[in-house]
């Protein structure tokens, strides 16, 4: 319970009765924790496919996503867009420090959201005329593309080193590679019980956020030495917008 404190406290904006600093040495030392968190923050937010109209619960989803867990992740995918964006290697790392956004942040973030808003409306539109069944669908896609997001945090805190000291040094190289095998274990039950013939599009939405965290951590090393705070939250932010995406093609697809 300490280590799940700490990781609702890290991850979400949801208050958290009874915390205390121990919880936060927990949850570093715990990255199965990321994917319990990112079930609650799924099941809550697919609630939102139960409206009537797919604009509504594709608004309803995106409102419920970010009234949850904030824009600490949208504002570390905003300073790897801006360092990302810059020519001079050296000034990277700076920029990741800096407040300001830039053209880099601001595309990085409108190109995620739109795509994360365009998933979203998918899942919905495909609920028209579908009754439960479509609807069950949809609430499993949503669950496994959060649950997958924030395994891809765990994959990066798991797999990375340190790009620099701060609040992701604390958490990137904390446990090795074999912690994610409890992450696994955790991630799995997922995939159970799944309606008729949407196995395959729970599990494409499921996989992408830590195929996503594996290119990134790829990506990032020869950019900034390693994985900060910043590119665990882009991980965050990119991994759910890719996630919804592959559900979507996989559910049509079958």
């Amino acid at each position: 319970m300490p280590a799940i404190r700490g990781a609702l406290t890290f991850l979400t904006r949801i208050p958290v009765p009874g915390s205390a600093p121990a919880d936060w040495h927990a949850f570093r030392r715990s990255p199965w924790t990321f994917p319990v968190v990112g079930a609650v923050v799924g099941a809550v937010a697919g609630l939102a496919f139960l409206a009537p109209s797919p604009w509504t619960a594709a608004a309803a989803y995106l409102l419920t996503i970010y009234f949850l867990t904030g824009v600490t992740h949208a504002d570390g995918l905003a300073d790897l867009g801006d360092a990302i964006a810059a020519h001079d290697p050296d000034r990277r790392l700076g920029i990741l420090k800096d407040a300001d956004l830039g053209v880099g942040g601001a595309l990085a973030l409108a190109v995620t959201l739109l795509a994360t808003t365009l998933g979203a409306l998918a899942l919905a539109t495909g609920l028209a005329g579908g009754g439960a069944r479509v609807t069950s669908v949809a609430f499993r896609i949503v669950l496994a593309a959060e649950v997958g997001a924030k395994a891809g945090m765990a994959v990066l805190a798991c797999l990375g080193t340190p790009a620099h000291e701060g609040l992701g040094s604390a958490v990137v190289g904390e446990v090795g590679p074999r912690s994610l095998l409890l992450v696994a274990l955790v991630v799995a039950p997922v995939l159970l019980a799944a309606p008729p013939g949407a196995l395959p599009a729970i599990a494409a939405a499921l996989i992408a956020g830590p195929v996503v965290a594996v290119v990134l951590l790829v990506r990032v090393r020869p950019w900034l030495g390693g994985a900060s705070g910043d590119v665990l939250g882009a991980a965050n932010e990119l991994g759910r917008a890719v996630a919804l995406h592959a559900g979507v093609v996989a559910w049509t697809i079958a």
